[in-house]
């Protein structure tokens, strides 16, 4: 297993890692598996989705911020970062993705993005390789 650092700038923020995980695999050798992208916090989460457009990062950010908005008066967690922990949960924890010839096997327009939601921080993104 390998750890990642990913620093944040901004309390929202969605950081593309697809290139750094692809060195993970590449520095192991694996020639065909997977690997999981996991995100050990509970105010981050992670996903694939598109890397070609910048707009559908920001579309996505104000979204999210649309369904669950950072001050709710509703709100009971004690630290006032609720919408943090929902908008995480929503995004998930972790991603799978196939290796074929070293290669991540991911869509034309895919990339595997660490999403912040309680930033900024300094996260972990724990990448485990399994061969076939």
């Amino acid at each position: 297993m390998k750890t990642l650092q990913v620093k944040t700038k901004q309390r929202d923020q969605m950081i593309e890692i697809t290139g750094q995980v692809q060195a993970v695999v590449r520095e192991a050798g694996v020639d065909r598996g997977a690997v999981t992208v996991f995100v050990p916090h509970t105010t981050a989460g992670i996903t694939i989705n598109e890397n070609a457009d910048p707009d559908v990062v920001h579309d996505f950010l104000m979204q999210l911020d649309e369904m669950v908005p950072w001050n709710q008066p509703f709100y009971l967690h004690g630290e006032g970062n609720s919408a943090s922990h929902v908008k995480a949960s929503m995004m998930g924890s972790s991603v799978t993705v196939i290796i074929e010839g070293g290669q991540l096997q991911l869509g034309t327009w895919q990339g595997i993005w660490f999403c912040e939601f309680d930033g900024p921080r300094t996260r972990k993104v724990w990448v485990r390789l399994d061969e076939a």
